[in-house]
């Protein structure tokens, strides 16, 4: 069996996917959620200035 046989960089290239899958997750989020965050943020200071 050819595919059986475990190459010393295979583990480390599929952490390497790995990473690249949860940084595109992470961006995708942040890229819909963000504006959400920042008026969440900017009501929040705007709050605070006033106090």
């Amino acid at each position: 069996m050819l595919f059986s046989i475990r190459e010393p960089g295979q583990g480390m290239l599929e952490y390497a996917f790995l990473f690249v899958l949860i940084a595109l997750i992470v961006i995708a989020v942040l890229l819909i959620l963000g504006p959400t965050i920042g008026n969440v943020f900017s009501n929040l200071n705007s709050k605070l200035i006033t106090y």
